[in-house]
């Protein structure tokens, strides 16, 4: 396994849409367990390949007693209730927000060995889902946020200096 370089955000990879994944073999399996490792040494609850220079449609995760990957995932909402939250990201250090998720999510995709799978998540898991799966449509959280809120997460970046 190794660590992986976390993009961050001005990164063209971060803003594209990951290609879906169609070859299922060895170099998937380690790209998973480099993810796991690269997002629990920066202490995340989730990564997508994007934001470690992929634009490859796979994420993992990390919360609520749920540890894996989900590869091509696609979710939808289960009912109408919504959660509005603080969130951050690996490839935005320092910089939160709150954010309006649906409460209760599946997500289907497959797993590494190219295995049809269902998560279903709930709270911190159905929020770590979304703001997964909008990575790799291009999406970064604070373009879910409130537009004061996204001022000041914007300017909260132009000042930081890591950028």
């Amino acid at each position: 396994m190794a660590l992986r370089d976390i993009r961050l955000f001005g990164d063209p990879v971060l803003n594209s849409v990951a290609d879906p994944v169609t070859v299922f073999d060895s170099a998937l399996e380690r790209l998973v367990r480099d993810m796991l490792e690269t997002m629990d040494h920066a202490g995340g609850v989730g990564l997508a390949a994007n934001q470690i220079g992929l634009a490859r449609r796979v994420f993992v995760f990390d919360c609520q007693g749920m540890r894996g990957h989900i590869v091509n995932p696609v979710w939808e909402s289960l009912g109408e209730g919504l959660q509005t939250g603080m969130e951050g990201c690996l490839s935005v250090p320092g910089v939160r927000g709150e954010v309006t998720r649906h409460n209760a999510v599946v997500a289907r995709g497959q797993d590494c060995f190219g295995r049809p799978l269902a998560l279903r998540g709930t709270g911190l898991l159905a929020r770590c889902i979304q703001h997964e799966a909008d990575h790799l449509d291009g999406v970064m959280f604070m373009r879910r946020m409130e537009p004061e809120q996204r001022k000041e997460a914007m300017a909260a970046i132009r000042a930081a200096d890591w950028r």
